[in-house]
């Protein structure tokens, strides 16, 4: 959905998702949050009462639900579901922008983890919540996969922590390397997962 198809509110949540994916935290002030969204600055008082913090613990929150989303997508798009194909189309989103559009951005949860978790209590919850959810949701296709209960949540963890890792060292190197390197090595041991269980 383009920006502006969406309210106000939600247009602005959804730029400072986007400024605090290319620039971090500390970039998505109220001021060029509201211009990014085409609102009036007035308007931020009225939909953000707790301030900047608000505003970024919601951005946090749309990406958790826009990333656990993205699952059923991927899913859906794959003629067989696997463990490693899911995984792959994790990884093609971002292999994708990055070769398309460059490099400048990149995950707005780790954004505001690596910026906030330590100064801001409610931001940090955010954040974790945010993992909690796209684990979750990943975990829950694994399921649906075959992989064992036991080792779901596991290897959710697994894909989202490697695919965070790799988007920041493609970030830095300016090169997908580090993304189709998590791909194909982890492609394997997520699929043996379901051999394991038959």
């Amino acid at each position: 959905m383009a920006v502006s198809e969406r309210g106000p509110r939600e247009r602005m949540v959804f730029s400072a998702a986007q400024l605090i994916r290319r620039d971090g935290v500390a970039a998505a002030g109220m001021r060029e949050v509201a211009a990014h969204a085409r609102a009036p600055r007035g308007s931020l008082q009225h939909y953000f009462p707790g301030g900047k913090e608000q505003l970024v613990n919601e951005a946090v929150g749309w990406a958790a639900r826009y990333a656990g989303n993205r699952v059923a997508r991927f899913l859906a798009a794959l003629p067989e579901p696997t463990p490693s194909g899911l995984f792959a189309e994790m990884v093609r989103q971002w292999t994708a922008e990055y070769r398309a559009d460059g490099f400048a951005g990149g995950c707005p949860v780790a954004a505001a983890t690596v910026d906030c978790a330590e100064s801001t209590v409610s931001t940090r919850e955010a954040v974790s919540a945010a993992f909690t959810t796209w684990t979750g949701a990943v975990s829950r296709a694994l399921l649906d996969m075959g992989v064992p209960d036991g080792r779901a949540d596991a290897l959710a963890t697994l894909m989202i922590s490697s695919l965070e890792g790799a988007i920041l060292v493609a970030r830095a190197e300016r090169d997908v390397r580090a993304l189709t390197t998590v791909c194909r090595e982890l492609g394997p041991l997520l699929d043996a997962a379901v051999s394991e269980a038959e």
